[in-house]
């Protein structure tokens, strides 16, 4: 007897097509609270699965630098990040908390179940 195959629970996978790793950060709105969460190691021509769950917002929010600290992506939109492994509940007086800022690109999902960003060289 054939059990029935359960769909992909990845929701949110950022592919990354520069020529150099990606360090992604992403942040979301949870109960209320603005959140990040990083750090994803990607490699060129891979991806990763960052939300593993049916997406809830609309809006998700991304920060990409490559192994020298430069942007991949260039963002507008002030977040919390840390040097190590993070989650940060909170999108305000980063410096306070000992977090640093970072700058994150919002990414419409346009209400979408399930999003693949995908990382270019001069994005």
């Amino acid at each position: 007897m054939l059990a029935p195959v359960a769909p992909a629970l990845a929701a949110f996978t950022v592919c990354n097509q520069t020529s150099d790793i990606a360090n992604v950060a992403i942040g979301e709105q949870i109960e209320g609270e603005m959140r990040t969460e990083g750090w994803w190691a990607i490699a060129a021509n891979r991806c990763a699965d960052v939300i593993k769950v049916k997406l809830t917002n609309r809006y998700i929010y991304v920060h990409a630098v490559d192994v020298q600290g430069r942007p991949v992506l260039k963002g507008s939109v002030t977040l919390c990040v840390d040097t190590k492994k993070f989650q940060i509940i909170g999108k305000d007086t980063c410096w306070q908390r000992n977090h640093l800022r970072g700058l994150f690109t919002e990414v419409d999902t346009q209400s979408s179940d399930n999003w693949t960003l995908f990382l270019k060289d001069g994005s």
